[in-house]
């Protein structure tokens, strides 16, 4: 089986985590790595043993042994290098959050169709074992309806904390950071929401240092979902049904995440799901790299559709708070 040819954009701590996982993808192999510090590159892909090294991502994305790049540089910058990958016929797996805001991802998900070129938003927590697990449990009715669901992701920052997380240009703030992920797992699970409410506490730059957020769906059921720059916080998930719950502990976006079902206040069960070595990003570039086989231009998993409520929702939490970046 002939094996997909991987490139990375970016050489920083995400990438060095997706780029030791892909060795534990049969069909695909790193061949090259871009950053703008050439001795960087070349350390990089010294490291994970890919023979291409680039000091610009123009050489990156024109080289012509690459078929697909991950997109690795902060969030503020995803629009301009997918573009960039898109337009020189490169498909893209690109770490979220995946813009900054609805029109930037309107735009990437248009350069794609145009380019015929695949394009997915590396939100790897949809394809770890423990979430399907989850999805399944859902999908089965075990819980019965979804009416309520809890999740919160927090770490201390500290007195300095670095600039991309306070810098509107760069899309700063906890939200787009960390609080993406309990926002996905809302909407991911009960759709578009009909009413959405939030409060922050802002840095002196507009952009939240924490924030609260409640969503109401058509359905009725509510999410009550937060980030913070200023508090460690248990980064546990609970989805709550009409028959029972399930417990995503133990940092809930992850994959050292565990999955407790609770059926009665008697009723307390681990779930067991499959564990492999690595960090967890070895299932998203399987699932592309098998989606590049099969000759996709979208996934079916993290479609554009579920890239595009995502974000809709974030830019409505920001309209709420106040929140502007300056690409808006």
């Amino acid at each position: 089986m002939q094996k997909i040819r991987w490139g990375i954009l970016g050489c920083g701590k995400i990438a060095n985590k997706f780029a030791a996982d892909l060795k534990l993808v049969d069909n695909a192999e790193l061949v090259a790595v871009g950053a703008r510090d050439i001795e960087r590159a070349r350390s990089f892909a010294s490291t994970y043993g890919a023979s291409l090294a680039f000091d610009s991502y123009v050489g990156l994305v024109t080289c012509p042994g690459v078929d697909v790049i991950y997109v690795a540089t902060p969030h503020g910058y995803h629009h301009e290098h997918t573009l960039l990958c898109l337009r020189h016929g490169k498909a893209v797996l690109c770490e979220k959050a995946l813009a900054l805001n609805l029109r930037q991802v309107k735009e990437m998900i248009e350069e794609s169709k145009r380019s015929n070129v695949f394009l997915m938003e590396a939100f790897w927590t949809k394809f770890l074992p423990q979430y399907q697990k989850m999805q399944s449990i859902v999908s089965e009715g075990t819980i019965g309806q979804i009416r309520f669901v809890q999740a919160d992701f927090g770490f201390n920052g500290g007195d300095v904390p670095a600039q991309r997380l306070y810098d509107p240009a760069l899309g700063g703030g906890s939200l787009l950071d960390i609080g993406i992920y309990p926002v996905f797992l809302a909407v991911s699970l009960l759709g578009r929401p009909v009413n959405v409410n939030a409060i922050m506490d802002a840095y002196d730059t507009g952009v939240d240092k924490q924030i609260a957020i409640n969503l109401q769906f058509e359905s009725g059921a509510l999410a009550t979902l937060s980030s913070s720059f200023e508090v460690e916080t248990p980064v546990t998930a609970t989805i709550m049904g009409t028959r029972g719950y399930i417990k995503m502990k133990n940092r809930f976006h992850n994959a050292t995440c565990e999955l407790e079902l609770v059926m009665g206040r008697d009723n307390h069960q681990d779930i067991e799901v499959s564990r492999e070595s690595g960090y967890g990003y070895q299932f998203e570039a399987r699932h592309v790299s098998d989606c590049m086989r099969d000759g996709l231009k979208e996934s079916p998993v993290m479609s554009f559709n579920d890239s595009l409520l995502l974000m809709e929702t974030l830019d409505r939490i920001r309209e709420r708070c106040g929140i502007r970046y300056a690409v808006d």
